[in-house]
């Protein structure tokens, strides 16, 4: 533990900060690049982009997307909303009773957000469970969160409002904000 940390990037980043909560045992330090954080800010956005993509070329039907995702001949960016939401239902809202699948956080074909499982998603926000894990994270030797200041998930939001928690309940970090140059 006194000689291991975890460090990651975007959902990399989250897992750089969750795991550790969870596992002060194995951790003693943490380095979160921009990791999806506040998750009303990362994730909440994105649903009804997913429902309205569902609704205008699939539907309102996940099993009518897979069907064209798996048969198309590349990935189309346009997509990647809907895949992403996905994927973080997988994670956060998996379904308990058919495995494989998942609850989705909002009505498919209404967009309106379902309180019980978006419930589900937020008790794994960083920003959420830091003060369930005071005592983990006040364990650990070295906090480190930075992110873009334009990040276009607003993960610098999600950083900011994780150093707050971490401010409130006396843990020491380092977090650090920097613009991301022009292309």
């Amino acid at each position: 533990r006194d000689h291991r940390g975890l460090s990651g990037k975007s959902s990399g980043g989250y897992g750089a900060m969750v795991v550790p909560m969870l596992r002060p045992d194995v951790f003693s330090g943490l380095v979160s690049h921009a990791g999806d954080a506040l998750f009303e800010a990362c994730y909440l956005p994105e649903f009804p982009l997913t429902t309205r993509i569902l609704r205008d070329r699939f539907e309102s039907s996940y099993e009518l997307f897979w069907k064209h995702f798996r048969s198309a001949p590349s990935l189309e960016s346009s997509l990647m909303g809907p895949l992403n939401t996905y994927a973080m239902a997988a994670c956060y809202s998996p379904d308990e009773d058919r495995p494989g699948e998942v609850v989705l956080p909002f009505e498919i074909d209404s967009g309106k957000l379902v309180d019980e499982v978006w419930a589900r998603w937020l008790a794994w926000d960083p920003v959420r469970m830091a003060s369930q894990r005071r005592d983990s994270l006040h364990s650990l030797r070295h906090i480190y969160l930075d992110a873009g200041r334009s990040d276009e998930y607003y993960l610098d939001v999600g950083a900011q409002a994780v150093a707050k928690e971490l401010r409130r309940l006396g843990v020491e970090h380092t977090l650090e904000l920097f613009a991301i140059p022009e292309r």
